[in-house]
């Protein structure tokens, strides 16, 4: 059973001619209690085989993006689509959460179980996995990234970095079709954002990589956008 994608690494072209596993239509969103539109007639489409990074401000409203979606921020406008279905309810949005893969900026907001195996099979439980499939695939995940010798450790003892890469493996048990990464970089040295580098160039999926890093962004993705005034600029950075 293959439980992470290939390591092939993407063709790092556009591609007009796939299919949008993601597009936004005219959203607009802001929340309760604020006249402030974070996001305003925001339009994007994200095709199979792209890997868009994007860079702007804090404020700007890249967070809620990725927020709005995963369902978590209700939109006050506009249409979303994923994987080709329109995404109306929570229903809708709970179906396709184990296709799309959120990686939260903060790994504390991710990791919850008492250990590191446990955290990475917590998703393949979830959604039908017997115990030993989860296992399985946790432990094929944890050695693909090359921290399989986490696998017993305490969740809230490990670095920043080691945190970093474990709730990435947590995303990817779930074997989803397309990531959505904020701020991936946040807390990492040097050693460990080379590795991620080399993780992400090495996944043949499809990928949203939110980060204020411009150089990281450039390492691994093929076009780079930015937000402002709450909407996506798509023709600023492109590689």
């Amino acid at each position: 059973m293959n439980n992470i994608p290939t390591n092939t690494q993407m063709d790092r072209k556009n591609s007009p001619g796939c299919p949008s596993i993601i597009k936004l239509t005219n959203i607009s969103f802001s929340y309760p209690g604020s006249e402030n539109r974070v996001l305003d007639c925001l339009n994007l489409n994200i095709r199979a085989g792209d890997q868009i990074g994007m860079i702007a401000p804090n404020g700007s409203g890249k967070t809620t993006l990725l927020h709005t979606i995963m369902g978590l921020c209700k939109p006050d406008k506009g249409s979303i689509e994923v994987l080709g279905s329109p995404m109306e309810t929570q229903k809708d949005f709970t179906r396709i959460r184990s296709e799309v893969g959120l990686l939260f900026q903060d790994s504390d907001d991710q990791l919850f179980c008492p250990r590191v195996l446990d955290d990475v099979a917590f998703g393949p439980l979830n959604i039908g996995f017997s115990q030993q499939q989860a296992i399985e695939i946790s432990l094929n995940i944890l050695e693909k990234l090359g921290i399989k010798e986490l696998e017993k450790s305490v969740t809230h003892r490990l670095s920043g970095g080691q945190k970093r890469l474990v709730a990435l493996a947590s995303v990817l048990s779930m074997s989803p079709k397309i990531l959505l990464l904020d701020e991936p970089t946040t807390g990492l040295d040097k050693t460990v954002k080379q590795k991620l580098i080399h993780i992400l160039n090495h996944l043949n999926i499809t990928y949203l990589v939110i980060s204020h890093e411009f150089d990281f962004l450039k390492a691994v993705t093929n076009k780079i956008y930015s937000m402002d005034k709450g909407r996506v600029l798509t023709d600023e950075y492109n590689l």
